[in-house]
């Protein structure tokens, strides 16, 4: 069983950064791929990044790479989404969640935290 808590979301203007964190709980946290997906007002959840279980490999939407970089730290038990040059469309209820396996699709991650807003104004 692994139980997530996403914190760090909140109001920025277009061009600012934030950083989410994600801390889980569970002795096999180090073993599984995390990853943050986010969802806006009346659309589908949509994958945003991933690493495994190392954090020797990432992978991150088109629409974010460049701009947003995974990383973990397994003795802290914590995954981070760093988010620079934000744009209005960013704006969305952001998750992290876990998986077996590195995948993109949603319906293969397993647990999931509450979720946090993220608010970018133009």
């Amino acid at each position: 069983q692994v139980q997530l808590v996403e914190s760090g979301g909140g109001l920025v203007q277009a061009g600012g950064s934030l950083r989410l964190s994600c801390a889980a709980s569970g002795r096999t946290f180090s073993y599984y791929t995390m990853g943050w997906f986010r969802q806006a007002p009346g659309k589908e959840r949509e994958f945003v990044a991933a690493s495994n279980w190392s954090g020797s490999s990432t992978y991150y939407a088109d629409s974010v790479k460049g701009r947003f970089t995974i990383s973990r730290d397994n003795a802290k038990i914590t995954i981070y989404l760093q988010m620079n040059n934000l744009k209005p469309e960013d704006t969305a209820v952001y998750y992290c969640a876990s998986a077996r396996a590195t995948t993109p699709k949603a319906n293969e991650y397993s647990y999931w935290g509450q979720g946090t807003q993220v608010t970018v104004s133009s």
